[in-house]
C-alpha cells in the first residue's frame, strides 16, 4: 500500500512539473485566451441586442405602443399594410412533442399585415404532427391561409429539404418571398414584418436569418445544448452582415427558387443534406450578401425530458453537417471548421485538466515531501487563479448576454410567455462547457469515418459530401431536441395478449395525454 502511495506521489509531482513546462503554460494560457475571447465576443452581441431594447423604450416612452411591431407607428397605416409584398412561411415538420402547439401558434398569429401563407410539410400522413397541425388549422381556419401539404418520402436528400422544396413548389405564385422556419422556436408578432422590410429596404439580400435562444429544460443534455449555441450565437448578433446562416429561420426571394438561381434548388434536391450549411457556401461562392437583424432571436424550448443520448445523437448530427459539401471551397471551408473547432474545443479543455492536476499536487503536499518539493518549485496556483478569473468573466459574460436576450424577446412578445434567467442553473452551464467541448472532437472524429448519422429515426450515408443512400429505421421514439413522437401508430407489446392491451389503453385513453392536442 505504502509503496502504491509513494508511486502515486511521485506520478503527481511529475505531472506538476510537467504541467509547469512552457509548453504547458502556453496550452493553459491559450485555453485563457479563448475563455477571454468568447467573453469579450458575448459582450459585443450584448451590446447589439441592448441597443434595440433601448430604441424600443425609447419609442414606447415617446407614445408608440406597438414598437415591438415596427419602429414607425405610421407603418401600421392601412394604406401601408396595403402594399406589403406576399410571404409564404414553409414549416417542415416531423413528430409532435410538448412544445409543438405553443410554437405554432406563435407562428400562425404573427400580426404582419400582408397577404401571408402558411404551409406545413409533412413526410405522410402517419406522421402525429399532420394530425395535430391539422385540428389547429380548423381552430383558426376563419383568421389565416394555411394547409397542410404531404410531401413523400426523400429519396435523393434530408427528409428536412425535400419537405422544404416541395412546400416551395406549392406556395402561392405570387408570392415575394419565402420564409423557413423550423417547427420548435417561438416567433415573435412582428418577426415576419420586421423580416420583409429589411429584404424590401435592401434588395441585395440574399438571405436573411436569426439564431435561437435555448431555454434548457434543466438536464445536462439540455445545457450542453445551450452551450453549443452561445459561442455561434456572436456571429448572429451583428445586427446587420454576417456568415453564419441557421436552418430554423431563413427568409430569401421566392423566385430565386422559382429561377433555381445558382442552382441552388439542384444542389440541395440532389444529394443536399444540410440546408442551411449549402446556401451558406453558396452564398458565400457568389459574394451574396447574408444579414441578421438584431430583433431575430427567438426562444428555443428544449424537451422537459432531453436526455443525454439525445444530446450527444444532435452534437452528431452537427459534426456530420461538416461532411457535406457541395463544391471544392466548400469541402476546403469545412474542412477549415472541422480543423479550428477541433483544436479549440481541446485547447479549452486542456487547461482544467492540468489545473485539477496542480489543485491536487496543493492538498496532497502537506503529507508527500516529493509532492511538497514540486508544489514549491512549479507556477501551478499562479495558472489555476488566472483560470478562475478568465472562467468566472467567461460566465459573467454569457450569463449577461443571455440576460439581455431573454429582455429582448419578452419585449418582441409581450403578450406570450415571459422567459427568466433564474430557471438558468449556471453550476451545470460550467458543467456543459467542459463536457461539450471534450466531446465534439470525438463527435467530429466519428462523424469522419462512419459517413453515416441517424436523425428521427432515417440512417443517411453520404459519399463525396452527398447523400447517397438513405434507409428509414424505426427504432427511434423521439426526434431531434423537442422530444418529439415520431409515430402515431401504435402495437400491442410482445407477449400481451390484445385484448389486454386494449383494456389498457382503454383506461388510459381517459387520462390527461401530454402530446396529445
Amino acid at each position: 500500500m505504502a509503496a502504491m502511495e509513494a508511486a502515486a506521489d511521485a506520478m503527481l509531482a511529475a505531472a506538476s512539473r510537467a504541467f509547469c513546462s512552457s509548453v504547458a503554460v502556453f496550452f493553459q494560457i491559450q485555453g485563457c485566451c479563448i475563455c477571454l475571447l468568447l467573453a469579450f465576443g458575448w459582450a459585443v452581441a450584448s451590446l447589439v441586442r441592448k441597443k434595440e431594447i433601448r430604441k424600443m423604450r425609447r419609442k414606447m416612452a415617446s407614445g408608440h405602443s406597438f414598437a415591438f411591431l415596427c419602429d414607425d407607428v405610421d407603418e401600421l397605416e392601412h394604406s401601408v399594410q396595403q402594399k406589403l409584398p406576399m410571404v409564404s412561411v414553409v414549416m417542415p415538420l416531423k413528430g409532435f412533442g410538448e412544445h409543438n402547439l405553443q410554437n405554432w401558434r406563435t407562428q400562425i398569429t404573427s400580426l404582419y399585415g400582408g397577404p401571408l401563407e402558411f404551409l406545413f410539410v409533412v413526410e405522410s400522413k402517419d406522421d402525429p404532427a399532420y394530425r395535430a397541425v391539422s385540428r389547429l388549422i380548423v381552430e383558426y381556419k376563419d383568421k389565416l391561409d394555411a394547409k397542410v401539404v404531404v410531401a413523400g418520402f426523400s429519396t435523393t436528400c434530408s427528409q428536412k429539404i425535400h419537405n422544404q422544396l416541395i412546400g416551395v413548389e406549392k406556395m402561392h405564385k405570387d408570392s415575394k418571398y419565402v420564409l423557413f422556419l423550423d417547427d420548435d422556436v417561438r416567433l415573435h408578432p412582428g418577426t415576419v414584418g420586421a423580416l420583409t422590410k429589411e429584404m424590401e429596404k435592401n434588395p441585395e439580400i440574399f438571405i436573411q436569418t436569426g439564431y435561437p435562444l435555448d431555454l434548457p429544460s434543466g438536464s445536462l443534455g439540455s445545457y450542453c445544448i445551450y452551450e453549443y449555441h452561445m459561442p455561434c450565437s456572436i456571429g448572429f448578433a451583428t445586427g446587420g452582415r454576417t456568415f453564419f446562416l441557421w436552418g430554423g429561420c431563413m427568409m430569401m426571394h421566392a423566385d430565386d427558387f422559382r429561377q433555381d438561381l445558382y442552382g441552388l434548388v439542384t444542389a440541395l434536391k440532389n444529394g443536399g443534406y444540410s440546408d442551411d450549411m449549402t446556401l451558406a457556401a453558396i452564398a458565400g461562392q457568389h459574394k451574396r450578401l447574408i444579414t441578421s437583424p438584431p430583433v431575430a432571436v427567438f426562444p428555443h424550448p428544449l424537451a422537459s425530458d432531453l436526455s443525454f443520448s439525445r444530446y450527444w445523437n444532435y452534437l452528431r448530427k452537427q459534426t456530420f453537417v461538416l461532411e457535406s459539401y457541395v463544391s471544392k471551397v466548400n469541402w476546403i471551408m469545412n474542412r477549415a471548421l472541422f480543423g479550428v473547432h477541433f483544436y479549440l474545443s481541446w485547447g479549452f479543455v486542456c487547461p482544467y485538466v492540468m489545473a485539477l492536476v496542480h489543485i491536487a499536487t496543493t492538498l496532497r503536499a502537506p503529507y508527500s515531501a516529493i509532492v511538497k518539493e514540486a508544489a514549491g518549485s512549479s507556477c501551478g496556483l499562479k495558472l489555476v487563479s488566472f483560470l478562475l478569473i478568465c472562467t468566472l468573466t467567461e460566465l459573467v459574460s454569457m450569463w449577461n448576454l443571455t440576460r439581455v436576450e431573454i429582455q429582448l424577446c419578452n419585449m418582441l412578445s409581450p403578450e406570450g410567455p415571459q422567459d427568466s434567467l433564474r430557471s438558468y442553473n449556471w453550476g451545470l452551464v460550467f458543467v456543459a462547457v467542459l463536457v461539450d467541448n471534450f466531446l465534439y472532437p470525438i463527435s467530429a472524429i466519428r462523424s469522419h469515418f462512419s459517413q453515416s448519422i441517424n436523425w428521427s429515426g432515417i440512417r443517411y450515408y453520404l459519399r463525396d459530401g452527398k447523400i447517397s443512400k438513405i434507409e428509414r429505421e424505426n427504432s427511434s421514439k423521439y426526434t431531434d431536441l423537442g422530444g418529439k413522437h415520431l409515430y402515431g401508430k401504435k402495437t400491442y407489446p410482445a407477449g400481451k395478449s390484445l385484448l389486454g392491451y386494449l383494456s389498457i389503453s382503454l383506461a388510459q385513453w381517459h387520462q390527461p395525454k401530454k402530446y396529445d392536442v
